[in-house]
């Protein structure tokens, strides 16, 4: 049997195991939610740690709290903000929807390693300190209805600038460099995946590079959601009972300097806290890169099939062997990473949206689904921004035009005969399309044979890079 301590909380004696740092709530939450087995992300501990730091700062400033006790707690949470005491925070993700289990494993973290600060010559685990309470003095002019919440803003703000954004900011680069490169590829467009007019390969890529430039001004959508609608000051139902009037902007301050973000309260406390608009929203922008990068990946991947035996337009680098029963085979792994992600996005985004709902996470003053709710979210800002990286280093980075192979394929469409229809009109062109399909010549031969325009003005005609610009004089 591991080795146990007693601990008390406000119902009663709860055996804690003897070296962690947390107290009787938080060891019954473990007991009361078996579930996924997952503790909420890393990124919202983190997050309490640095918004604990920033209310005892406020308190502090307010005459709340003791410089001493202030300064040990800021310490403390300090820790709690660089990692340092991941492995103390166990509650699991499928806990209490208004996320008090997380917030009180914060409030007992802090208050032992604070408590441990004060007292001459301790370490954690020790008996509390007079001076330190969980509730009392780390959860001081708090409530768990609008910590949570605020947790969930910074993680989500944090993550999103600084790693979903450089993570397509890189992305976009990368694609641009490719569009400018390839910008004198001419290859036969498509649409119904049907063969169309042609196309450079650089338009191709410059598409996909404006589809990563919309994708970095949702991102920074989310993120002005994320910014400027924190709960905190509400404390229990948003009517910001036991709290400080300054206390709020006092918080939003201090965070901004600590993160180097730019947070702001919450305009209507009542709103802040019961319902997650923000959230869903945000997420809904996440939901569009995802799809955005989808089709990029797709279009990509359908490329570069073949190597002889379909399109091979472009030549994907080879990554890892293909299959386990033929030689020689290497798929379009990288591409596919990055469909699942969006695959796993959009399907976030359906729990974002359900925990958000009135009835099932948003019911009156509070939403009781937080933490499957930003559990989603930062998995979803996790995955576009690890799979955009992936894209880009593993993918684009030895991406290749078989310039060869669309050439080949230019010459054998039967849609450069839209060139022509000006000059001896659509249903004749319609008809040498077709004659060209059953006599399987291009479009360059039969004309030519038929006499219908002279060379010269038929070679003017088709210049394939001359269709991709029409105002090209």
């Amino acid at each position: 049997m591991a080795q146990t301590r007693i601990e008390k909380d406000s119902m009663g004696e709860m055996p804690v195991p003897a070296d962690a740092l947390y107290g009787a709530s938080t060891a019954r939450a473990v007991e009361n939610f078996p579930i996924a087995h997952k503790p909420i992300p890393g990124a919202v501990i983190h997050a309490f740690g640095h918004l604990k730091a920033a209310c005892a700062q406020a308190n502090k400033d307010l005459g709340k709290l003791s410089p001493e006790v202030a300064a040990a707690i800021i310490a403390a949470s300090d820790e709690v903000a660089e990692g340092t005491h991941d492995q103390h925070f166990p509650v699991d993700v499928y806990q209490t929807g208004s996320g008090t289990s997380s917030n009180m494993n914060a409030n007992e973290v802090i208050a032992h390693l604070a408590t441990a600060r004060l007292a001459e010559g301790g370490s954690p685990p020790v008996k509390n300190h007079p001076g330190v309470h969980p509730n009392d003095h780390v959860n001081m002019g708090q409530s768990s209805n609008d910590t949570f919440p605020t947790a969930m803003h910074i993680a989500a703000a944090d993550n999103i600038q600084n790693h979903l954004i450089p993570a397509l900011t890189r992305l976009h680069a990368a694609l641009d460099e490719k569009a400018k490169k390839w910008d004198a590829m001419v290859k036969v467009g498509r649409t119904h995946l049907m063969d169309a007019t042609p196309i450079r390969m650089g338009q191709v890529f410059s598409g996909f590079a404006a589809q990563v430039q919309y994708a970095k001004d949702r991102a920074g959508w989310a993120l002005k959601e994320m910014l400027v609608n924190m709960p905190i000051g509400g404390t229990a139902v948003g009517t910001g009972i036991n709290t400080h009037t300054q206390f709020a902007a006092k918080v939003c301050e201090a965070l901004s300097q600590r993160i180097g973000i730019s947070f702001a309260e919450g305009k209507n406390h009542p709103e802040a806290q019961a319902a997650k608009d923000s959230f869903v929203s945000a997420h809904g922008h996440l939901k569009t890169i995802a799809v955005s990068l989808s089709k990029i990946a797709g279009d990509i991947r359908l490329l570069g099939s073949g190597p002889r035996c379909s399109i091979g337009e472009l030549n994907l680098p080879a990554t890892q062997p293909g299959s386990s029963i033929m030689p020689g085979k290497v798929n379009p792994v990288i591409c596919e990473s990055v469909i699942q992600v969006a695959c796993r996005v959009i399907g976030n985004d359906a729990t974002v949206t359900m925990a958000g709902l009135g009835g099932v996470g948003s019911i009156f003053e509070l939403n009781v689904a937080m933490p499957v709710m930003i559990d989603a979210f930062l998995e979803s800002v996790t995955l576009l921004a690890n799979v955009s990286d992936v894209f880009v280093n593993k993918l684009l980075v030895g991406l290749e035009v078989n310039e060869a192979r669309c050439r080949e394929l230019l010459d054998a469409s039967l849609m450069t005969i839209t060139a022509l229809a000006p000059e001896i009109g659509y249903d004749k062109c319609a008809a040498l399309a077709k004659q060209a399909l059953k006599e399987n010549k291009t479009i360059r031969q039969l004309v030519g044979e038929l006499k219908l325009i002279s060379d010269a003005r038929l070679n003017e005609l088709l210049d394939y890079d001359r269709m991709t610009r029409p105002n090209k004089e």
